[in-house]
């Protein structure tokens, strides 16, 4: 299982040399983790929620959300919420997260946040921007994950 190390002090930079980037397995359960800390009333909108961690999005994806490249896209809803009569629907799927190791851990290398603030932030953003909440609206969600 791969390590994942907290971010660390200057003099403890050698202790990078053995980290290891989380593998599907760990940032599925980072993403299950993140989920479980938004706030009820947001993650009610969802109905039963899978959340999957691929490396990469599929070429069907990519060419459907018109990705020039497979980094473009950090995560992807699919499904019908509640808002929209997930309820009385027979014969569908489950509603699901799809979250892209690849593209995030890339995200993450080129910002000052931390990688479980991405996870928390691209869940938060694929929910919120299939239902049309505000990116104001968002940003007070991840803020009650925080907290």
């Amino acid at each position: 299982m791969s390590t994942l190390v907290s971010p660390l002090a200057p003099e403890d930079a050698t202790a990078w040399a053995a980290a290891s980037a989380p593998s599907l397995a760990l940032m599925e359960v980072m993403a299950e983790e993140a989920y479980g800390r938004l706030p009820e009333s947001f993650r009610a909108l969802c109905g039963n929620l899978v959340i999957r961690v691929e490396d990469f999005p599929t070429d069907e994806v990519q060419e459907e959300m018109e990705a020039e490249s497979p980094f473009d896209l950090l995560g992807l809803f699919q499904g019908i919420g509640l808002a929209q009569g997930y309820e009385t629907v027979t014969g569908v799927l489950p509603n699901m997260i799809f979250l892209y190791r690849r593209p995030i851990l890339d995200y993450w290398a080129e910002h000052e946040e931390t990688l479980g603030a991405v996870v928390t932030h691209v869940l938060v953003h694929e929910i919120g921007h299939h239902f049309g909440l505000s990116d104001e609206d968002m940003e007070a969600i991840e803020a009650a994950a925080d907290t």
